[in-house]
């Protein structure tokens, strides 16, 4: 990460969505592990919360979120792969917003490091819709530390050169 210290650090808004049908509070680790790393890197967890692994109850929950001034950006685990009941990125797709395909790709190539072609299974993804960042990772505890060390915890930080996606957020929502 080139990080330019001359530059202010500016904390994120983050809500985080555990899309699972057996994780609870009390063992939802893959969750644990991003609320940790956000707070860690100097970002708000605005939100967290968790919801089964149904389309239209996903849709609802990150559209509140979107929603929510107060909120810049959405986390969810779980839900991206291939079972019947993983729909995250087809909630994703239904709440439209421009696609972050880079977001995907990325992480597969980091995951591919951990887990070798195990990674082509994941459909991590990610938009930007109505000015709000959803970044959809995979539920286990590895996919979350790839997807936040190797690419979230440097592109939400506004100190990342050459470019971020913090300087982006004022023009998100640009005619």
């Amino acid at each position: 990460m080139a990080v330019d210290e001359s530059l202010v650090f500016k904390p994120v808004n983050i809500a985080l969505l555990t899309v699972s049908d057996t994780r609870t509070e009390a063992d939802d680790t893959s969750g644990d592990i991003l609320a940790q790393r956000i707070a860690d890197a100097g970002h708000n967890l605005a939100q967290r919360t968790i919801v089964k692994d149904d389309a239209d109850t996903l849709v609802r929950a990150i559209e509140n979120w979107i929603d929510d001034p107060a909120i810049d950006a959405i986390v969810t685990t779980g839900g991206t792969g291939l079972t019947g009941r993983d729909v995250t990125p087809e909630a994703l797709q239904r709440i439209g917003g421009k696609d972050i395909p880079g977001f995907g790709e990325l992480f597969r190539w980091l995951s591919f490091k951990t887990i070798g072609t195990s990674t082509i299974q994941s459909r991590a993804c990610a938009v930007v819709a109505r000015g709000t960042y959803v970044f959809a990772l995979p539920g286990s505890n590895g996919a979350v530390k790839d997807g936040w060390d190797g690419i979230l915890q440097e592109q939400l930080d506004s100190r990342n050169r050459p470019c971020n996606f913090v300087d982006l957020m004022p023009r998100l929502q640009e005619v």
